[in-house]
Protein backbone atom coordinates (compact mmCIF):
# COMPACT_ATOMS: atom_id res chain seq x y z
CA UNK A 1 0.00 0.00 0.00
CA UNK A 2 2.84 2.85 0.37
CA UNK A 3 4.75 1.42 -2.58
CA UNK A 4 1.15 3.12 -4.39
CA UNK A 5 0.62 5.80 -2.28
CA UNK A 6 4.42 7.06 -3.34
CA UNK A 7 3.70 6.17 -6.56
CA UNK A 8 0.58 8.18 -6.82
CA UNK A 9 2.07 11.00 -4.93
CA UNK A 10 4.56 11.20 -7.39
CA UNK A 11 2.46 11.26 -10.76
CA UNK A 12 0.76 14.29 -8.93
CA UNK A 13 3.66 16.18 -8.73
CA UNK A 14 4.58 15.19 -12.56
CA UNK A 15 1.22 16.15 -13.35
CA UNK A 16 1.22 19.16 -12.26
CA UNK A 17 2.28 21.32 -14.96
CA UNK A 18 0.07 20.28 -17.10
CA UNK A 19 -3.27 21.33 -14.21
CA UNK A 20 -4.16 24.64 -14.67
CA UNK A 21 -2.66 27.42 -11.76
CA UNK A 22 -3.97 27.50 -8.31
CA UNK A 23 -6.48 29.99 -7.83
CA UNK A 24 -7.27 32.29 -4.99
CA UNK A 25 -10.43 32.11 -2.48
CA UNK A 26 -11.27 34.55 -0.04
CA UNK A 27 -13.33 32.82 2.99
CA UNK A 28 -14.84 35.45 5.77
CA UNK A 29 -13.11 34.65 9.33
CA UNK A 30 -9.58 34.14 11.10
CA UNK A 31 -9.47 30.77 10.32
CA UNK A 32 -9.01 28.44 7.25
CA UNK A 33 -12.01 26.18 6.66
CA UNK A 34 -11.91 22.58 8.39
CA UNK A 35 -12.25 21.29 4.68
CA UNK A 36 -9.30 22.42 2.25
CA UNK A 37 -9.76 22.66 -1.33
CA UNK A 38 -7.34 20.29 -3.49
CA UNK A 39 -5.29 23.08 -5.41
CA UNK A 40 -6.73 26.60 -4.42
CA UNK A 41 -5.62 28.85 -2.25
CA UNK A 42 -7.34 30.23 0.79
CA UNK A 43 -6.95 33.59 2.01
CA UNK A 44 -8.62 34.11 5.68
CA UNK A 45 -10.01 37.16 5.86
CA UNK A 46 -11.38 39.05 9.16
CA UNK A 47 -13.28 42.28 8.43
CA UNK A 48 -10.85 44.17 6.54
CA UNK A 49 -7.34 42.30 7.51
CA UNK A 50 -5.69 39.41 5.89
CA UNK A 51 -5.56 36.84 8.69
CA UNK A 52 -3.45 33.95 7.01
CA UNK A 53 -2.89 32.03 3.64
CA UNK A 54 -3.69 27.84 3.65
CA UNK A 55 -3.58 25.39 1.42
CA UNK A 56 -3.18 21.42 1.39
CA UNK A 57 0.78 20.54 0.37
CA UNK A 58 1.54 19.82 -2.67
CA UNK A 59 3.30 17.02 -2.31
CA UNK A 60 -0.04 15.21 -1.53
CA UNK A 61 0.70 13.96 2.73
CA UNK A 62 -2.59 15.76 2.76
CA UNK A 63 -1.28 18.25 5.26
CA UNK A 64 -2.85 21.63 5.44
CA UNK A 65 -0.32 24.43 5.39
CA UNK A 66 -1.47 27.68 7.40
CA UNK A 67 0.70 30.99 7.08
CA UNK A 68 0.12 33.72 8.59
CA UNK A 69 0.15 37.03 6.69
CA UNK A 70 -0.89 39.69 9.76
CA UNK A 71 1.79 42.26 10.61
CA UNK A 72 2.42 41.35 13.65
CA UNK A 73 3.49 37.12 13.13
CA UNK A 74 6.54 36.21 12.85
CA UNK A 75 7.22 34.11 10.78
CA UNK A 76 4.86 36.06 8.23
CA UNK A 77 4.33 35.68 4.52
CA UNK A 78 3.74 37.74 2.21
CA UNK A 79 1.02 37.29 -1.07
CA UNK A 80 0.15 38.55 -4.34
CA UNK A 81 -2.24 37.76 -7.04
CA UNK A 82 -1.42 38.66 -10.43
CA UNK A 83 -3.95 40.15 -13.62
CA UNK A 84 -5.14 36.51 -13.92
CA UNK A 85 -6.01 35.53 -10.31
CA UNK A 86 -3.13 33.15 -9.97
CA UNK A 87 -1.62 34.01 -6.18
CA UNK A 88 2.83 34.15 -5.18
CA UNK A 89 3.68 33.68 -2.09
CA UNK A 90 6.49 35.38 -0.18
CA UNK A 91 9.41 33.48 1.18
CA UNK A 92 9.12 29.86 0.28
CA UNK A 93 7.19 27.47 2.39
CA UNK A 94 9.69 24.90 4.26
CA UNK A 95 8.12 22.53 6.35
CA UNK A 96 10.60 21.35 9.07
CA UNK A 97 8.88 17.84 9.76
CA UNK A 98 6.66 14.86 8.45
CA UNK A 99 7.42 15.72 4.25
CA UNK A 100 9.61 17.75 4.61
CA UNK A 101 8.65 19.69 1.58
CA UNK A 102 10.03 22.95 0.42
CA UNK A 103 8.66 24.86 -2.39
CA UNK A 104 7.36 28.38 -3.85
CA UNK A 105 4.66 29.65 -5.39
CA UNK A 106 4.59 31.60 -7.53
CA UNK A 107 1.97 32.78 -10.48
CA UNK A 108 -0.36 29.97 -8.73
CA UNK A 109 2.21 27.26 -9.75
CA UNK A 110 4.43 25.30 -7.38
CA UNK A 111 8.07 25.20 -7.68
CA UNK A 112 10.05 23.11 -5.75
CA UNK A 113 13.33 23.36 -3.82
CA UNK A 114 16.08 20.92 -4.81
Amino acid sequence: MKLLSTYLRKLVLKLERFLPPRRLIVVKGDALPAKMPMRSIVLAQDGREDWCVGLQCPCGCGRTIELLVIEEAHPRWDYSVDAKGSPSLHPSVWLTNGCRSHFWLKNGRIHWCH
